[in-house]
């Protein structure tokens, strides 16, 4: 059975159609009936759908014929292709032997398609070249096959053509499939051993996870026991992924599919995890994931602090879906009880808030992105800071450090000035710049994570019309000079406003939150100042103008003396007011002054 197995992937830059391909391919091989056409069909996200990328890893299998007769079982993975999700990449390349690497015709070999070719590399797999959107104007298909053999080090005779749009091609990319990429090495026979590639949750099911069979079968009636937390389970049914589920008798050696077990601890279900058969279980585990690194931290909030109990069931369901996700709970003064959470880049901070919102229905307040930071203080005792909240004090700090990343950045060379201008404002230290040919540049750059997490995808692709491409690693830490910024509503401070950030900037992003703040937060009966500060030193100040209510509105003529006393007792009102007041901030208010610098 393994020999007609096929598992593969398709890898690529953002954006150059890896999703458009996979429907192609499941047309071309009758899944998807032309009733149910559609684009982005294994983009079921609403997010996914709406910004036009793929966030989650899908499987499908797929029916084939082949030009030989024999019948294949063809498990397509589909892959994200944005930098922040290329744990998503990582965790699906770990159930395949092969991969499509997709190549846009007019663009060429871009800075994620390099960083996915290593990542195939160091799973050992067998890689297949395709140039997409053959079908283009712009199309240079002689440019990117040198490109290719350049800069990828794969053989021109090796690549296919192939427009996903048109369906020009796909027959050829099928057959390589079939013909170049091994089937699985596994033994149905062998003690069983499956690896927990992503899992769902249902409300009648349970945990459903999607599963790699490595080695042995299982099928129905058979009892599970999950590797790391010992829990057993008794399977309900076993089957494989078309558009819907659709039961099977058994899950080989080599399959992808899922299994419905009645789990509902959701912790029980850990992506990277190996489940095997409690009367005879495997020797040892199957190697995980690589760990997840989170890079970018934020606390989430509940709008009603009644709405913390729906939220941290909301969080557990979501790391069922989203094992990037990294938790722990968090309190404020300001806002309540919380969670501390870790991503992977600010898209992907992104999309958790937008699915917390529309998934599972949370109203919640996201404090200021911040990275993690090394601080040494005098006593030589080194402590690690990602919330402003545990800063120590700054007279027992010897010195701090920052995360930096090694920046990897393709353009074309019309916009080499401006886009290096750009680096420079961020505190890059350019390490490197080739001219890979007369047209195209890739600069590498040593860079402050901190400085790259809030708009600098943003800011490249603009000034570069989206034509520049950008892949990050983490390279380490160096010394800064780092300043806690606290924001103050009428004298109290705000502790969910409170930023950690590179001196030089403090004033500018202190005026920056200060300025909108004063336009959300509403007037009041008393003046309200709105400051930035360190320490004790005030930085930056706004005033919220009085609002006044018009308390002669019943003087119509008369003594002007009746008047002054209303507008006297007014101001003296106002006065007490002013030192009892207790100013709310609105939820907009947070989430105004918690965006990233402006463009």
């Amino acid at each position: 059975m393994n020999e007609n197995i096929r598992n593969f992937s398709i890898v690529a830059h953002i954006d150059h159609g890896k999703s458009t391909l996979a429907d192609r391919i499941l047309r071309r091989t009758g899944v998807v009936p032309d009733r149910d056409d559609r684009t982005q069909i294994l983009d079921d996200l609403d997010i996914e759908r709406e910004r036009g990328i793929t966030i989650k890893s899908r499987t499908a299998c797929l029916p084939y014929t082949a030009r030989d007769g024999r019948t294949y079982r063809l498990n397509l993975i589909d892959t994200p292709g944005h930098v922040d999700f290329s744990y998503e990449v990582s965790r699906s390349l770990s159930a395949c032997d092969g991969v499509l690497l997709l190549v846009d015709a007019s663009q060429g070999v871009e800075a994620q398609t390099i960083a996915n070719l290593y990542l195939a590399s160091d799973h050992d797999l067998m890689i297949i070249p395709v140039i997409n959107k053959i079908d283009l104007p712009s199309a240079d298909i002689d440019a990117v096959m040198k490109q290719i053999e350049n800069e990828l080090c794969l053989f021109p005779e090796d690549v296919l053509l192939a427009s996903a749009k048109t369906g020009e091609g796909i027959d050829d990319i099928l057959e390589a499939i079939v013909e170049r990429i091994p089937p699985p090495s596994g033994d149905p026979g062998a003690p069983l051993q499956v690896l927990i590639l992503d899992s769902y949750y249902d409300a009648y099911r349970g945990a459903v996870p999607t599963v790699c069979v490595v080695n042995g079968t299982v099928r129905p009636g058979d009892t599970i026991r999950c590797w790391s937390t010992g829990a057993t389970y008794k399977v309900e049914e076993v089957g494989i992924h078309r558009l819907d589920q659709v039961p099977e008798s058994a899950l080989e050696a080599g399959d992808v599919g899922y299994i419905v077990a009645g789990i509902k601890n959701i912790r029980d279900v850990r992506i990277g995890d190996t489940l095997t058969h409690e009367e005879r279980p495997c020797a040892e585990p199957l190697p995980g994931f690589r760990p997840v690194q989170p890079v970018v931290f934020s606390s989430i909030f509940p709008v009603a602090t009644d709405d913390y109990p729906e939220l941290a069931d909301a969080m557990e369901k979501l790391r069922l879906v989203d094992a990037s996700v990294v938790f722990e709970k968090d309190t404020s003064t300001a806002l309540g009880f919380g969670f501390r959470c870790g991503f992977l880049g600010l898209l992907h901070l992104e999309i958790v808030q937008q699915r917390l919102e529309r998934e599972f229905l949370q109203s919640i307040i996201m404090t200021v992105p911040s990275v993690r930071y090394r601080i040494v203080l005098k006593d030589g005792q080194e402590v690690w800071v990602d919330n402003p909240a545990h800063y120590p004090d700054p007279s027992r700090i010897d010195w701090c450090e920052e995360p930096t990343i090694r920046a990897r950045i393709l353009l074309p060379a019309t916009y080499l000035g401006p886009i290096m201008n750009l680096c420079l404002e961020r505190r890059g230290i350019q390490l490197k710049m080739d001219y890979l040919d007369p047209k195209r540049v890739e600069l590498e750059y040593d860079m402050p994570l901190a400085d790259v997490i809030s708009d600098f995808y943003d800011k490249l692709k603009s000034i570069s019309r989206g034509y520049a491409s950008f892949e990050y690693e983490l390279a380490g830490y160096r010394k800064t000079d780092l300043v806690k910024v606290d924001i103050l509503v009428n004298g109290a401070r705000v502790d969910a406003l409170s930023m950690l950030v590179y001196r030089p900037h403090a004033v500018a992003r202190a005026r920056q939150v200060c300025k909108r703040l004063k336009e959300e937060i509403p007037p009041q009966q008393f003046k309200v100042p709105i400051q930035g500060a360190i320490g004790g030193t005030i930085i930056a100040r706004e005033t919220i103008s009085a609002l006044r209510k018009d308390v002669t509105a019943k003087c119509y003529g008369g003594d002007i003396t009746r008047k002054r006393k209303l507008l006297e007792k007014q101001k003296e009102g106002k006065k007490r007011l002013k030192t009892v007041g207790n100013v709310q901030i609105p939820q907009s208010a947070f989430l105004a002054a918690l965006k990233g610098p402006e463009a």
